[in-house]
């Protein structure tokens, strides 16, 4: 079977010209449908380039990147699309739009599968705000929810439409010990229950024991263990 993220010598640069750098350097590596991988190293090691790449959010530049069967170099607009709504992002500020609920910053994602009826996304919705603990914060804006609640918010919004891929960019970077564990207990049980693939970016070395992988970046190179954390 083929791995549902697929890198094979990667190269991607900044600028034009004469200011022209080098951030990711013969990159390759792959991600089984179901791996939960974390991906570590110092800031500004290219860590949040190659999640963007992968999440098609950028360009591949050189070399090869195939997500979920689709080379995403000399891609169209529309095969990069089609790779986004297959896709559930978390990133580091949970992004929530203060002026929606928590309800309705969730129901956006379902706003993007025209395939989904009106009634049963709503119902996805609210079940999975249940799934994160917030039954009873359905109606409630961002101003009114602690950051761990903010943060399942999020997780949420990235699941609900059911995901092949999750992305999650230093998800408990701004989340106390508990609530940066029960969150990515939370992003764990749902995936394995939904059964998609999560790669997560990440400083905090108190959630590195929820990965089947840990990769490593480094000045744009990656180096990778195979054994179990």
């Amino acid at each position: 079977m083929e791995p549902v993220i697929s890198i094979q010598g990667l190269n991607h640069y900044f600028g034009h010209g004469h200011l022209r750098k080098q951030v990711l350097f013969d990159l390759s590596a792959h991600i089984d449908a179901g791996e939960i991988v974390i991906m570590t190293g110092p800031s500004g090691s290219g860590k949040t380039t190659l999640l963007t790449l992968i999440g098609a959010l950028r360009s591949a530049q050189e070399g090869s990147l195939r997500v979920l069967g689709q080379e995403l170099r000399h891609s169209t607009t529309e095969q990069q699309i089609q790779i986004r709504r297959q896709t559930g992002y978390i990133f580091q500020g949970h992004n929530l739009l203060h002026a929606l609920t928590a309800r309705q910053n969730v129901q956006m994602a379902m706003d993007l599968q025209p395939h989904v009826s009106a009634k049963q996304a709503k119902k996805r919705v609210d079940e999975m705000l249940c799934a994160v603990g917030l039954q009873d914060h359905l109606d409630y804006y961002p101003h009114q929810l602690s950051g761990g609640q903010k943060q399942r918010v999020a997780i949420a919004r990235a699941l609900v439409a059911h995901p092949k891929i999750v992305l999650a960019d230093e998800p408990t970077a701004a989340l106390d010990k508990k609530s940066g564990r029960d969150v990515v207990e939370i992003m764990r049980n749902l995936a394995r229950e939904q059964g998609c693939t999560i790669l997560i970016v990440t400083h905090d070395n108190r959630i590195l024991d929820v990965a089947d992988r840990l990769i490593h970046m480094e000045d744009g190179r990656l180096s990778e263990t195979t054994l179990s954390v």
